[in-house]
């Protein structure tokens, strides 16, 4: 939690960071796989690559001079999807160890294989 004078802020920590690999675990977009593109600890929520598209319309303007219908990813809670690990290519929750030289890095519960690159 971060206190700003008056204003409080609930920063919610995540273990999914920006480029990993995640599967949707629940909602419409269930067992689809994407990269995640962007991740809002503020509001707890991510966006994936190709999951969770929606259809925005939009007039044009001189950015867009072409309007029309628009697809593109809309946020998830962060809740709904689970990293997928690159040497098991199984779901998975995530661990954390330090080596010898105190670096902390992320690692696969089921495999015990690094995370990190």
């Amino acid at each position: 939690m971060i206190i700003l004078g008056e204003l409080e802020l609930k920063v919610k920590k995540t273990k999914i960071r920006k480029d990993d690999k995640v599967i949707v675990i629940a909602g419409r977009d269930k067992g689809k796989i994407g990269k995640v593109l962007s991740v809002d600890l503020k509001k707890g929520r991510l966006f994936v690559e190709n999951v969770n598209v929606v259809k925005r319309h939009s007039k044009p303007t001189a950015q867009a001079p072409q309007g029309g219908i628009i697809e593109k990813e809309a946020s998830l809670d962060i809740s709904n999807v689970m990293i997928v690990c690159n040497k098991c290519a199984e779901p998975t929750r995530i661990g954390f160890r330090t080596s010898s030289d105190n670096i902390t890095y992320r690692v696969c519960k089921k495999c015990n294989e690094m995370i990190d690159g």
